[in-house]
C-alpha cells in the first residue's frame, strides 16, 4: 500500500509502497484510514526544523497523526467491533510508568506518538491500540472526525487558560490550531475573540466563514496598536498563542491585563527572551499546553456531533494521498488552511 513516510533526518518526505498493517494483537485494531489531516507539526517535521530530533531513532516511519477511519480488523480484548467508525488519539501511553499507574496517561513518561515515533495515518491502513480510538457519532463523517485532534488541542489550550464567560481573548496565529482555539474560546463563553496573523489571507478567510470578524493583520500595523484600537484601550483577559514564533509571546504580553494568563500552544524552534522585571510586576502567568486529555477528546467529539457542519469551513483542500507532497507544500506556503488527504 502507498504511504507517506519520513525516511531520513532532512527536508522532505517520501511516497513509497509498504506492506499492509500487521494483524492486530491483543487490545489492538487495524483501522482503514478514510481521512488524514496535515498538521503544522507535520510541516515542521517535513521541513526538519528544530524540535523533532526525537524522531531520528524511529526512522523510517509513516507520518500522520490527525486521522479518522473504520476498524477493519479487531484483536482480542479490543472492545471494538469491526466496522466501528473512529477518530484516533495519537499518543500511546506505556501503561506501566508511575503516571500511567496513577491513571494519568497524558503524562506518561514513555509515551509514543502515532505518526511521529510509530507508524501513523498517511497510509490506507494503520495498526493502533484500541484505547487510542474514540467512536464517532453517526453525524460526523471521516473528514470532520479528522479535525477532532486539532480541536482537542484547541480545547485544552482554552481550558489551560481558564477562559471564562465574558472574557476578551486574543488568539495569536490564524492556522488550524488558532482556529480551534478561537472556536473553543467562543464555546467557553468568551464575549470577544480577536485573532492575529501576518499576511495570511487564506486562513483569515476561513476564520470569517467560522464567524470571526475581529481579525488583526500585523503586517499592516503593530499588534498592540490594533488590539487596543479594537478594545478601546482595554487589555485583553487571556492570550492564547499558536504561532510557533517566540517573539509573538512578548507581543501578546504587551496587551495582556495585569495578572492575566498567556498560554503557549505553538511548537517553537527557538528560545524565548522574556523581560522578567515587567513580567513579574504585571504578575503575568505563562502556561504551556500540549495535546489533550481523554476527557477533552470526549468533550470535543460530542461537540462535533451536535453541529458537524459548523466545522467544515476549516477544511480548504482535499487531495488523494498520492498528491500528499503537494498538500504539504500548500500548507508550508500557507496557500491552504487544513489539507485533508484520502488514502
Amino acid at each position: 500500500m502507498l504511504a507517506l513516510r519520513k525516511t531520513q533526518p532532512a527536508f522532505g518526505l517520501v511516497l513509497e509502497d509498504v506492506a499492509e498493517a500487521h494483524p492486530p494483537g491483543p487490545g489492538e485494531v487495524v483501522v482503514r484510514v478514510e481521512a488524514a489531516g496535515i498538521c503544522g507539526s507535520d510541516v515542521h517535521a517535513y521541513e526538519w526544523t528544530g524540535g523533532y530530533e526525537f524522531m531520528v531513532p524511529k526512522l523510517p516511519l509513516t507520518m500522520g497523526h490527525e486521522f479518522a477511519g473504520r476498524v477493519i480488523r479487531s484483536g482480542t480484548g479490543s472492545g471494538l467491533a469491526e466496522g466501528t467508525r473512529i477518530a484516533a488519539i495519537p499518543f500511546v501511553a506505556c501503561g506501566t510508568c508511575a503516571a500511567c499507574r496513577a491513571d494519568d496517561a497524558r503524562n506518561c513518561t514513555w509515551r509514543e506518538g502515532i505518526g511521529l515515533t510509530r507508524d501513523g495515518g498517511f497510509a490506507r491502513e494503520v495498526r493502533i491500540p484500541a484505547r487510542c480510538c474514540v467512536a464517532l457519532p453517526d453525524a460526523v463523517d471521516a473528514e470532520i472526525g479528522a479535525l477532532a485532534e486539532p480541536l482537542g488541542v484547541g480545547c485544552e489550550a482554552v481550558l489551560t487558560g481558564e477562559v471564562g464567560l465574558g472574557d476578551t481573548v486574543l488568539v495569536l496565529g490564524p492556522g488550524t490550531i488558532g482556529q480551534a482555539i478561537a472556536l473553543m474560546a467562543r464555546q467557553a463563553g468568551a464575549a470577544r475573540v480577536l485573532v492575529a496573523g501576518r499576511a495570511d489571507a487564506p486562513r483569515f478567510d476561513v476564520l470569517r466563514r467560522l464567524g470571526f470578524s475581529e481579525l488583526i493583520d500585523v503586517a499592516e500595523a503593530p499588534l498592540t496598536e490594533q488590539v487596543l484600537a479594537l478594545t478601546g484601550g482595554r487589555p485583553v483577559d487571556v492570550v492564547l498563542e499558536a504561532t510557533g514564533v517566540p517573539a509573538s509571546l512578548n507581543e501578546g504580553l504587551s496587551v495582556l491585563q495585569k495578572g492575566g494568563t498567556i498560554v503557549a500552544a505553538g511548537i517553537h524552534a527557538a528560545s524565548l527572551t522574556l523581560p522578567l522585571t515587567e513580567f513579574v510586576r504585571m504578575r503575568h502567568q505563562l502556561r504551556a499546553t500540549h495535546g489533550a486529555s481523554r476527557r477533552t477528546w470526549d468533550r470535543v467529539v460530542a461537540f462535533l456531533g451536535r453541529d458537524p457542519e459548523a466545522f467544515r469551513p476549516m477544511i480548504t483542500h482535499r487531495l488523494p494521498l498520492a498528491r500528499g507532497i503537494e498538500g504539504f507544500e500548500l500548507a508550508r506556503q500557507r496557500a491552504a488552511s487544513k489539507v485533508i488527504l484520502t488514502p
